[in-house]
């Protein structure tokens, strides 16, 4: 009798969240996939066209492909930089020094702004032409490159923005760092192993689970991003940052595309499911766990 009765008081706390998930994530899910074989603008009910929406997607749409490559190379380019700052700074904050808790709180604040409108705003100020950071090079007698209206250098001044939000990135990796069990770098100090060969030997083996989370995390973020580019350099100049994300709110709000930017998204959505499960399926070769997997 009791357990039915806090079965139920269950059933009425979990019902909020329940509710929102069927109305904001469940059922928009299975609206766009529909939406995707129809031609569904918003201002009017679409008539269903089968799958035109995705082969026009991939025969004609000279877009896609470009706005598909420019994502992995946004991708290929923010992610393993990240990483690398939130590595190179976890192992800095994971010393004891002074004054530690605040250092710690002070790398952690960018990723709590990380995707607002005004960072990405305050980024765009930062980087063009007559910007902060060419003023600050000038005070050096170096003459400041167009980050914003280069093609070469506009998509690495929007992975910057990214690098520079690592905090979350960092938090796991020193949590990790700090599982680690000291006895490991003892014994390895009386072998006469070096910080090199322990940092190779011991430390990278030992986070490879909180790398493993951090990548696939990373990925699926990078190829979801829209903000910075949409803010910052509106998919320009000459598409060189226009991203899926860019990509897709144009061909929604602007073309008023609906059905064919949901194919759009479920393609996204597909590709992202594919490079999520090969990682997974990699992981057995190089993801070492300390109950004894691999």
């Amino acid at each position: 009798m009791g357990y039915s009765k806090n079965w139920k008081w269950g059933m009425i706390f979990i019902l909020p969240w329940f509710l929102g998930f069927c109305i904001l994530q469940a059922y928009p899910l299975i609206m766009s996939l529909y939406y995707s074989f129809t031609d569904f603008s918003i201002l009017g009910s679409g008539d269903f066209v089968g799958l035109d929406n995705y082969i026009r997607l991939f025969t004609k749409d000279k877009y896609f492909i470009k706005s598909l490559t420019v994502t992995f190379k946004y991708a290929l380019i923010s992610v393993p930089m990240k990483l690398l700052m939130a590595l190179i700074v976890a192992m800095i904050l994971n010393m004891k020094l002074k004054a530690i808790n605040l250092f710690r709180t002070v790398y952690y604040l960018p990723s709590i702004m990380g995707g607002s409108v005004a960072i990405s705003i305050l980024w765009k100020f930062m980087f063009m032409k007559e910007g902060m950071v060419n003023g600050f090079l000038g005070i050096f007698g170096i003459e400041g490159p167009d980050w914003l209206g280069n093609q070469n250098m506009s998509l690495i001044t929007i992975c910057l923005l990214v690098v520079w939000q690592f905090g979350s990135s960092m938090v796991l990796f020193l949590a990790g760092l700090q599982n680690i069990p000291t006895d490991l770098y003892e014994a390895a100090d009386m072998d006469g192993a070096g910080k090199i060969m322990q940092f190779f030997k011991i430390t990278l083996p030992m986070l490879t689970p909180v790398i493993f989370f951090n990548l696939i995390m990373q990925i699926i973020h990078a190829l979801q991003e829209f903000t910075s580019a949409a803010i910052i350099t509106g998919g320009g100049p000459n598409h060189a940052t226009y991203l899926m994300g860019v990509k897709i709110y144009e061909d929604a709000f602007r073309s008023l595309k609906m059905g064919y930017a949901s194919a759009t998204s479920w393609v996204l959505f597909v590709i992202i499911l594919l490079i999520t499960m090969l990682i997974f399926r990699s992981s057995d070769a190089w993801v070492f766990y300390n109950d004894g997997r691999d």
